[in-house]
């Protein structure tokens, strides 16, 4: 591949790692496009060759995101079907946690933060949202399902409902995190979700 083919390619991405960054800090609506141009440095004709309307732009961001989540969080921890499914979940845990460590309690969740923006005023973003958001309890339904079926959580675990309680639990701690920077915060959360889980397991722990 020639550098002429490259750099369009790198040009999108350079606008939508500085539309993230943005967004992921101010919000969606108070981003302006003047706000991505002047972060990004491209001019206003180069931005409309790849990006139709500020929409278009949400919407190729979100799919930057929700690739990034499960590139670096979700599959690293489920894709391994040799691993013991609640050690899965644990990793998952883990990993969430490690990554508001990274992000210095800055940020929160990305796509906490544009459901909590949008998901009651903008309908393609609540859809896109919620995919990943029942992608994301799947997995977790799937794990807890499988080490029940192993008999590793006890019969009156119903996978489905703790998977909901989990995903709600962290999204809840990113929150509490974000908004007193404080990462103890999100270590104690993650470890009584740990603590929970463990009201349900049997045998080795």
């Amino acid at each position: 591949m020639t550098s002429a083919t490259k750099t369009p390619n790198a040009t999108r991405e350079h606008i939508l790692h500085a539309a993230s960054r943005l967004m992921t800090l101010k919000g969606y609506h108070s981003t302006s496009l003047d706000d991505v141009l002047r972060a990004s440095g491209v001019g206003k004709g180069n931005f409309y060759y790849y990006f139709k309307s500020k929409e278009e732009l949400g919407y190729a961001m979100l799919d930057r995101i929700i690739l990034g989540f499960v590139e670096r969080t979700l599959e690293p921890c489920f894709s391994d079907g040799t691993v013991a499914p609640l050690d899965r979940v644990r990793c998952f845990f883990d990993r969430v946690l490690e990554a508001q460590r990274q992000r210095n309690c800055v940020g929160g969740c990305p796509m906490g933060n544009l459901a909590s923006e949008l998901s009651d005023v903008h309908e393609g973003f609540r859809q896109r949202l919620a995919e990943i958001f029942t992608r994301w309890r799947a997995r977790l339904t799937d794990a807890l399902a499988e080490a029940q079926a192993q008999e590793s959580l006890g019969p009156e675990c119903d996978p489905a409902v703790l998977a909901y309680f989990l995903v709600a639990g962290l999204e809840g701690a990113i929150l509490l995190t974000k908004v007193t920077k404080d990462i103890q915060i999100m270590e104690a959360c993650v470890g009584e979700l740990k603590a929970h889980l463990l009201l349900y397991t049997r045998g080795p722990r």
